[in-house]
This record gives structure tokens, sequence and C-alpha cells, in this order.
């Protein structure tokens, strides 16, 4: 719950400050949609493209002021103490999994504007994820057992 609240306060900020309504992504993002727990280990991102070019400064100034540093400039992650936020672009979804984007859902929990992807999208991101043999490695098969999971709910 601890690593949703902190989304939420990002997601307020992102809202007002510079005007993005992120989608809430990876594991995080996840339990959300299902209810279930993945055991999230970071806060997954995705936003407009441009804020990761153009306007990079105005989003690291106003990650800075939220107390978080960035880490990893390629990956465009950020870190405050114990909490990582990996940023990406909300672009990328329907050439990487055929998602698109311009259909999610928006909700709003204590005043934070956010996406999230549905089941069916969960599982195409992860079925596209798994062709991906850094992450399959790297994730010792959660992405697969995530999978497997999101087929059993969709299929109830």
């Amino acid at each position: 719950m601890k690593l949703y609240n902190e989304f939420i306060n990002i997601a307020k900020t992102l809202n007002k400050e510079l005007d993005i309504i992120p989608l809430l992504y990876g594991s995080l993002g996840l339990e959300k949609v299902t209810g279930l727990d993945f055991s999230p280990e970071d806060i997954d991102i995705l936003i407009p493209l441009i804020f990761l070019e153009e306007k990079w400064e105005k989003l690291i100034k106003m990650m800075d002021l939220q107390g978080y540093k960035m880490v990893d400039l390629h990956e465009h992650e950020f870190r405050k103490t114990n909490t990582k936020i990996g940023i990406a672009y909300i672009e990328d979804l329907k050439p990487f999994a055929d998602v698109d984007y311009n259909n999610l859902e928006i909700f709003e929990d204590d005043g934070a504007k956010y996406y999230l992807l549905t089941t069916d999208d969960y599982l195409k991101v992860y079925n596209r994820s798994l062709l991906d043999s850094y992450r399959r490695t790297k994730k010792n098969n959660k992405d697969q057992k995530k999978i497997n999971i999101l087929n059993k709910l969709i299929q109830n």
C-alpha cells in the first residue's frame, strides 16, 4: 500500500504541475487492476514522450521537488531512500504490445487522476515481454507467472 500511496502523491503532482495524467504500470498497476498481491518492488509510470525529451528538465525538477534523485538516465529511474520510480513513455504501448493508450479509463483517487491498463492489456504486455530474453531471465519467470494468473482471471 505504501508504494501505491506514493504513486498517488506523484500522480497528483504530475496532474497539477505538468498537466500529465500518468499511467500506473508494472506490478503495482497489475495489483491495482486485479486486487491480487504481486509484491511490487518499485513504481512504474508511463507518461507522454515529450516529457522524456523536450520537457525532460521540467520532469527532473518536479521529481527533485518530491525528493527524488535521478539514478539512471537511460532507464529514466529516480530514487528516494528505498523507493524507486521508473518512467517510460506511454506512446510505446502501441508498437510494443498493441495497446491503444488513447482509450484507457481514467481513475481518480484522493484527488489524483491516472490511467490503468485492463487485464487484457496486461496480458498483451506480459506476452510481449516474454519475447525479450533479457527480461525473461532477469525477472526469473515472473512474467510467465503473471500471464498464467491473468489467463485464469480472464477465463472466469
